[in-house]
């Protein structure tokens, strides 16, 4: 119906944002199904598994539904500031996104998890390139070339686990992996370790990272708030296929992902931290955020114990509203500042600079874990986590470090841009 109306806006806005409303009461009212911690399978079209497609609704997947939900219409509402004028199809893009999304997070097989990927891209590539512009452009041919190649990685990494076990669906892959004959271990593991990759690549973990910061930076300020919840799409695969299927009881392929994943967190920590830093434009800065906050999800996850998992999804919630609030602020921002835009630069004074500085220090101390917001109690849950973990002098010392330099990344773009202005230029 979205896109039935997109020669005429209004009805378009409304119909979208209604949708949006609609699906985030549906998500809530999924979560209340889910909260006692019951598990509610739908078997479409009454075919059983593991022969069916399976939706599987858990306090796991209903928390990422209504934390999708609610993020697609807070993305929905800020379009209509004027995002979605500069092309017909943004609506109808951001609700395929939504259920690409959804599906994602409710599908209890490997091979629909492949198909609701494809889905997300494919809207992600047209939202990529809403509003034009020859540097959206370079960046969405990149977008989609990176993505490509990862769907291809995919699809062989699917592939080589049915051919192994016979089968896609995850409770049913859970039982037969550790059952493989030892002649198959290998290609078994293959599949799984190049599943890992995939998932990686999504979530932004080092060094699958470089095509995060020119990506976002490069999209619409929604467009990229809205890809906030698209890298914990890796996230939450990783652990979705690593502890179910690749589990303790996954015999000579159990704990497959825990050498690599912690590592890469740890080095994406570093990597994200030092971009804050070094970022000279508003968006580069909460690009590399996402980066360092990926990072410090990937940190409690790749613990894998009840600890990590409880602590990462607290963070998982927190990061992604942090993160989406910081780019819609700087899409708000950019505009004000005139020839500048996001470049971190002195500027003439801005019209209600006191309103907007202070915007910027409550996302800061939120995207860095200060206290008095929710990312306090989230880091804290994270180092109490790995407290007990092998290595845990280094873990803290790396997150808390990183945290530092973050910090000193955020003051120095904040003390730049609202404290060191400069006249504005004389009328001619």
């Amino acid at each position: 119906m979205v896109l039935a109306f997109r020669h005429r806006r209004a009805v378009q806005r409304i119909l979208s944002v209604g949708a949006a409303a609609a699906l985030l009461a549906v998500a809530i009212g999924l979560y209340a199904v889910a909260r006692d911690g019951d598990v509610a399978p739908y078997y479409l079209g009454h075919w059983p598994a593991p022969f069916g497609i399976v939706l599987v609704l858990d306090r796991l997947s209903a928390t990422m539904l209504v934390l999708t939900a609610a993020l697609g219409l807070a993305v929905a509402i800020h379009s209509l500031g004027g995002w979605d004028a500069r092309g017909r199809h943004f609506h109808p893009l951001l609700q395929f996104q939504l259920m690409g999304l959804n599906g994602a997070f409710l599908t209890g097989d490997v091979f629909n998890l492949f198909v609701f990927f494809e889905g997300m891209l494919i809207a992600s590539y047209g939202l990529m390139l809403h509003g034009g512009g020859p540097r959206r452009l370079t960046a969405g041919l990149s977008y989609v070339a990176i993505n490509l190649t990862g769907s291809t990685l995919f699809l062989f990494a699917v592939g080589l686990i049915y051919a192994v076990t016979g089968t896609l669906n995850m409770a049913d892959l859970a039982a037969r992996v550790a059952t493989v004959a030892p002649g198959d271990e290998a290609l078994l593991r293959t599949g799984a370790l190049l599943l890992l990759v995939v998932f990686g690549l999504k979530a932004a973990l080092v060094p699958l990272h470089w095509w995060l910061p020119g990506a976002y930076g490069a999209a619409a300020g929604p467009v990229a708030a809205l890809f906030m919840i698209m890298t914990k799409v890796g996230a939450y695969s990783i652990l979705r296929v690593y502890v179910l299927v690749f589990g303790a009881d996954a015999g000579a392929v159990a704990g497959l992902a825990a050498p690599y994943v912690l590592p890469a967190a740890l080095a994406t920590l570093v990597v994200g931290a030092a971009g804050v830093l070094a970022s000279r434009t508003l968006a580069a800065l909460a690009c590399f955020a996402v980066v360092w906050s990926m990072g410090s999800l990937l940190v409690a996850f790749g613990l894998f114990d009840h600890a990590g998992v409880a602590a990462g999804l607290y963070y998982l919630v927190h990061s992604t509203v942090a993160g989406a609030a910081l780019f819609l602020l700087v899409d708000v921002l950019s505009p004000l500042r005139g020839r500048a835009a996001d470049r971190i630069v002195p500027t003439p004074p801005l019209p209600s600079a006191a309103l907007f500085s202070g915007l910027f220090f409550v996302a800061a101390i939120a995207v860095a874990g200060l206290p008095p917001l929710s990312g306090f109690l989230g880091k804290l849950l994270v180092l109490d986590a790995t407290g007990a973990a092998p290595g845990a002098a280094i873990v803290w010392t790396v997150l808390l470090g990183t945290s530092l330099v973050v910090i000193l990344g955020f003051a120095r773009a904040g003390s730049t841009v609202f404290w060191k202005t400069r006249p504005a230029p004389a009328a001619a």
